[in-house]
């Protein structure tokens, strides 16, 4: 049985001391895994990883929470992301790109980090690749902006919120919607009228990892290998096999990301 990790930080810093021993380990659980660009230095350190190993491809993006202070600095920064993603052909999309009001309060902030959203847009559209979207209450803002930019291959919403509407919207915008480790805690009410709502040819799996294990290791250290527990609670919300789950999400993220 094979594994597709959409969306994954091996970059991250809570790897440092034992980063190659826990690839090998994903990789002899047979999982694929996209390690997920946030910033300039994480997306450079993906796309290395990418190139070390076949079984891992990588993205490359600002999320809202890296976006630099000034408009100048988000000009620099996103040419050099656009000069990583031309020189890797492993890099399958513009993200995490998105919006995030949670933290930031500050409204010249938030319009930075919708600019910097509107403008890698257009750079995946440029590149002609998809986009890996982050959203977290910024719903509407974020639904705006996809709507009143064309995004030319669509993409996927990464660790979709468990919200009816989004994810309504993000579907009739022929978005992917990838789902993660809350998706099986015990407070997740709504989750399994959430996993009903997406149909199976719209539906990807995550870890996020190192961040929101799913159960039965909430709280610890997250990594690709507990993707398998994010697929089995969509196999019993759906009542389907657990090996139909790893096959359709493995093959929604070869089309979505056009893996050959």
């Amino acid at each position: 049985m094979k594994f597709f990790d959409n969306h994954a930080h091996l970059d991250d810093e809570k790897f440092d001391e034992d980063r190659e021993e826990i690839i090998e380990k994903i990789h002899n659980e047979n999982i694929d895994f996209i390690s997920a660009g946030y910033s300039l230095d994480g997306s450079k350190k993906a796309m290395e990883l990418s190139k070390k190993y076949d079984f891992i491809y990588a993205t490359c993006g600002i999320s809202p929470n890296d976006i630099p202070q000034s408009e100048d600095e988000l000009w620099i920064m996103l040419n050099q992301i656009e000069e990583l993603a031309i020189k890797n052909d492993k890099v399958l999309a513009i993200g995490e790109i998105g919006l995030d009001y949670y933290w930031e309060k500050d409204e010249n902030i938030r319009s930075l980090q919708r600019k910097a959203f509107t403008e890698q847009i257009n750079l995946a559209n440029k590149l002609d690749l998809p986009i890996v979207i982050h959203t977290r209450d910024a719903i509407m803002d974020t639904l705006t902006i996809l709507k009143e930019n064309n995004v030319r291959n669509k993409g996927v919403f990464h660790c979709c919120p468990l919200n009816r509407e989004l994810i309504k919207e993000a579907l009739k915008l022929d978005f992917y919607i990838s789902f993660a480790g809350p998706i099986t805690f015990k407070n997740s009410k709504n989750a399994n009228e959430i996993i009903e709502l997406v149909p199976n040819d719209k539906m990807l799996i995550e870890t996020d990892s190192p961040y929101l294990s799913p159960e039965p290791f909430r709280g610890k250290r997250n990594d690709p290998r507990n993707v398998k527990f994010i697929a089995k609670k969509i196999a019993e919300v759906k009542n389907m096999e657990l090996k139909d789950i790893a096959k359709i999400t493995y093959e929604n993220a070869k089309k979505v990301y056009k893996i050959k």
